[in-house]
């Protein structure tokens, strides 16, 4: 442990890792060589350390007890420490003069915890048991109502069904309302987080842990800022028109006097439980009834899928794109369904363990389009920890975590009506002007919907982490963030004894959420290229890759680079272009665009 270099250099000057410094470390002719043995050393701990925190991390969210959390900790506790003294170990190669490849790899070394722990062991066990315990809290989460007995407690599941499926205002708030009481007891141990973890960002020479993750996208902290209100500003019309079309249909049903027609939108109506995509609420939306509809649940049922047989009819897609059929070992060791004998974290998600040669999903699927549609998001992550597993261990990961994202988002662009006709999910594709604008609804109340909400976790972080938000107005912080960007507020006052944040599983489960958001983006641009490179030459929202090799091979060759080169370099091999650019969602909903368009001319939009 080279714990002297670490010293010195900060006893010199401020050390920018991997960037411009005012004092440049004396090496001597074989300090090049040795960087690249320290990587090499570097990827092959990394490599075992995975293997095991891979584990523990699975087990701990298929098995959620007391003996898993102990496990799970203890290996993240490893981790970190591990992770503490290599990065300041790399300190000693912290010059501008490095092979691109070396000095790449120093950096995504330093990158490569979301939540770096403090060089001291008390301080990295408290860690690693706050971060264990806060995702506990959640993925055992329930509402027990007043006056019930424990067997009538409720879910996360439960809940989401009242808000998906009840459209009785008050039934609804209560469901809503419930579920935030899970994050109340968070909010002590938060704040106690990211103490810690800010500590351990200023070690590594971060002014706290936002400029750390600001960092990770190939481009200063403040121009990542930049060009993510530049991507958000070019979506932004389009989201205000939804949002003024929805908030008249929602008052349409509950009446003004809960739904003002020039304010927010009470958050508990929109059938998610933070709000972030509508989908849920389109039977109250629907353009014109019953024209074109994908009526694919039903479908589902009548055929006897079961949770394997979708996750198979999603391989297919891939498989008809000339990419391989994922390992035997996917099918004996995914999750697909809840267990009924203990608690698991529900939440989807896709694992590539070992390196990307043990494949997974965690999934409780149900027998739904909704799920279906999961379902094929998370075999693109799996695609893509496949297709990268021959770089180092380093280089095993996204070109940034949007690009992670975009993929499998990318693949359910093309499940289009005349997709889903010929895999029998449908009878028949409807081509009608009124069938398009019902479909592109289904889809904005998702992806349109979604894109503040995807912009404003990591902002409420970013304040938090820097300092800007207080411990003190954690919730007036988050409430004010979601009515500017979202137009909802909460139907009473929140005040700061809750800690709503906390009921948002990215919180405290600690995981960057600007991913989703550039994800959101970045699809519709990767779809706009690959369609290209098919043929398609009509509408974008008619396009499915789905069998087209060309369109493939050019997909699995940006996928197989992973984070070996900066991100712009990646997005140009696919796109052409070195920037993301956000107008091809505004080609793809055009004619959605008209319609709300004249549909909202004489409504007073904004809030």
């Amino acid at each position: 442990m080279k714990i002297f270099s670490l010293q010195k250099l900060l006893l010199l000057s401020t050390v920018c890792v991997l960037a411009a410094c005012e004092v440049r470390v004396e090496a001597d002719a074989h300090d090049d060589e040795n960087a690249a043995n320290f990587v090499a050393r570097v990827n092959d701990e990394l490599a075992e350390l995975r293997r095991e925190s891979g584990a523990a991390e699975w087990v701990r969210s298929t098995y959620i007890i007391l003996d898993t959390a102990i496990v799970a900790a203890k290996a993240s506790e490893k981790y970190a420490a591990w992770h503490s003294a290599t990065v300041a170990d790399s300190l000693r190669y912290a010059r501008e003069d490095l092979r691109p490849d070396v000095a790449r790899a120093l950096k995504l070394l330093t990158l490569s915890t979301s939540e770096p722990a403090p060089n001291d062991f008390a301080k990295r066990k408290e860690l690693a048991a706050l971060s264990t315990e806060l995702g506990g809290l959640y993925g055992a989460g329930k509402y027990c109502p007043e006056s019930s007995g424990e067997e009538t407690c409720l879910s996360l599941g439960d809940l989401e069904n009242v808000l998906a499926e009840s459209r009785d205002y008050d039934k609804q708030l209560d469901a809503w309302r419930g579920w935030h009481t899970i994050s109340i007891p968070m909010r002590a141990m938060y704040q106690r987080f990211v103490e810690l973890t800010n500590e351990g960002a200023r070690e590594l020479n971060y002014a706290d842990l936002g400029k750390m993750w600001k960092d990770n996208y190939d481009m200063s902290p403040a121009a990542f800022e930049a060009e993510s209100l530049r991507l958000y500003n070019q979506v932004k019309p389009l989201y205000d028109a939804l949002h003024c079309h929805v908030r008249a249909e929602l008052a349409e049903h509950y009446g003004t006097d809960k739904v003002p027609l020039d304010g927010p939108i009470p958050a508990h109506l929109l059938g998610n439980m933070w709000a972030q995509e509508w989908g849920e609420i389109y039977d109250l939306l629907e353009p014109y009834p019953g024209v074109g509809d994908l009526d694919v649940d039903a479908a589902l049922a009548a055929q006897n899928y079961t949770p394997v047989s979708m996750v198979e009819s999603a391989e297919q897609f891939y498989e008809s794109l000339g990419m391989p059929a994922l390992p035997a070992t996917f099918w004996e060791r995914s999750m697909f369904k809840k267990p009924a004998d203990r608690e698991v974290v529900c939440h989807a998600s896709a694992w590539g363990l070992d390196g990307g040669n043990d494949l997974r999903i965690k999934m409780c699927i149900e027998p739904a389009y909704e799920d279906l549609r999961v379902i094929y998001h998370e075999l693109g992550h799996n695609y893509y920890q496949g297709a990268y597993r021959d770089q180092p261990p380093l280089f095993q990961t996204g070109a940034h975590g949007g690009f992670h994202e975009a993929i499998g988002d990318t693949i359910t662009l093309s499940m289009t009506p005349g997709y889903l006709a010929e895999v029998g999910l449908i009878e028949s594709a409807a081509t009608s002007d009124e069938a398009t604008i019902n479909r592109q609804m289904q889809q904005a109340l998702d992806k349109i919907a979604f894109l503040p909400f995807g912009k404003l976790i990591d902002e409420w972080r970013w304040n938090v982490f820097s300092g800007k938000t207080a411990p003190g107005d954690y919730n007036k912080a988050w409430w004010e963030l979601r009515t500017r960007y979202q137009g909802i507020a909460p139907a009473g006052v929140r005040g700061e004894e809750f800690f709503d944040p906390g009921a948002k599983y990215h919180v405290p489960a600690n995981v960057s959420y600007t991913r989703y958001f550039l994800a959101r983006i970045l699809q519709f641009q990767f779809q706009r290229s690959l369609c290209e490179t098919a043929g398609h030459t009509g509408p974008l929202h008619e396009c499915s890759i789905y069998g087209n090799k060309e369109a493939g091979a050019r997909l699995l060759a940006m996928l197989e680079a992973g984070a070996s080169q900066p991100w712009q370099d990646t997005l140009e091999k696919l796109t052409g272009t070195r920037e993301m650019d956000a107008t091809a969602i505004i080609d793809y909903f055009q004619p959605l665009m008209n319609w709300l368009e004249v549909r909202n001319r004489d409504r007073t939009c904004g809030w």
